[in-house]
């Protein structure tokens, strides 16, 4: 069944990205998708089911606008830093612990970090991200992990596991 869902997910994908249903292009459509489906097929989901649960997506949405909105207050902190004349910057490399355990939850997470302006994931060890901070407020780990992982841990959470 997971051959199935990666087909017709693929299948979708194309004709999202190409926005034609002319004859031609359902047929390569439909070929691409059954390459990438033997290519990959192995690879896919695990748990195929989860695919189908559309609370995931629900989730997935509330998490886009969630990071958007993050990166726009980032954008604008990293701003004011660059503009104010006494420059106030404390970098420095902090060290996170994620209760995420998948691996794709855990790459989700750390681009949201890295694409929030003001932070950039170093490294990952297991359950532990090593991110650069422009700015670390505190030395208490609860609450630089809160300001950086709170919110996008829950939701990836939510949309992954």
């Amino acid at each position: 069944m997971k051959y199935v869902t990666l087909f017709i997910s693929m299948f979708l994908l194309w004709l999202v990205f190409t926005f034609s249903m002319q004859i031609y292009n359902v047929i390569i459509g439909l070929v691409a998708a059954l390459i990438v489906t033997l290519l990959f097929g192995q690879r896919f989901l695990n748990d195929w089911k989860k695919f189908y649960n559309p609370l995931r997506y629900f989730w997935g949405i509330i998490y886009i606008v969630v990071l958007v909105w993050e990166c726009l207050k980032a954008n604008f902190d990293v701003a004011y830093r660059v503009l104010s004349p006494n420059m106030p910057i404390k970098p420095g490399i902090v060290k996170v612990r994620s209760i995420l355990k998948t691996n794709i939850a855990k790459t989700f997470l750390a681009n949201s970090i890295t694409m929030t302006p003001g932070t950039i994931t170093i490294d990952i060890i297991d359950d532990v991200f090593y991110i650069h901070w422009i700015y670390v407020s505190s030395q208490d780990p609860a609450v630089y992990t809160s300001k950086i992982i709170g919110r996008f841990e829950k939701l990836l959470k939510k949309v992954f596991e």
